[in-house]
């Protein structure tokens, strides 16, 4: 497939402090490609040419993995300009600051958008008064403390994502820096 580069003029970034992450593109449809690029370009403010490779979990579909670097809140923008679009599977990550915790988002047409913090060392964590909810309702025989805890870790989105994150295996990643 030909590299498609999409040239955006500057787009509202978030603000606060410096970040990293990396979006992991699992699968799209040929046709949402460029639509990808300039989506991701707009949101980090800068042209965007991601190499695109076969999906092998899902022929006809491709994936990419590109490195950012910009503002707390880049994984959040992202997510929400892409999680409208069917038919595509993503992740996007964002490392914590000294202000900010870490992100993980990730997204499959079936289920939607699944978000958790994470920790300097990339754990999810779960805020208590979630898993104390959760406890509660186990305790009440609605569901197993198990089933709850997997909900909150996402287990779904990590069930329906490992064929295709096992596909990409050696993948190339590309650094991207976001304009200021």
């Amino acid at each position: 497939m030909k590299e498609a580069t999409v040239t955006t003029r500057t787009a509202p970034r978030p603000n606060g402090p410096s970040t990293r992450g990396i979006l992991f593109v699992h699968s799209a449809p040929t046709a949402l490609c460029p639509h990808i690029e300039w989506a991701v370009g707009g949101v980090i403010g800068s042209a965007v040419s991601l190499d695109w490779t076969p999906q092998p979990a899902q022929p006809g579909t491709f994936r990419a993995e590109l490195s950012w670097t910009g503002a707390a809140g880049t994984a959040a923008a992202v997510a929400s300009a892409l999680r409208g679009w069917s038919h595509l599977r993503f992740e996007i990550t964002e490392e914590p600051t000294p202000s900010t915790e870490g992100s993980r988002y990730s997204f499959t047409p079936e289920l939607g958008v699944f978000h958790a913090v994470t920790g300097m060392h990339g754990d999810i964590m779960i805020p208590e008064d979630r898993l104390r909810a959760a406890m509660i309702k186990a305790s009440r025989g609605e569901t197993t403390l198990e089933l709850e805890v997997d909900k909150l870790l996402g287990k779904e989105w990590d069930d329906e994502l490992e064929t295709f994150r096992h596909a990409g295996e050696g993948a190339p990643v590309r650094w991207l820096h976001q304009v200021v």
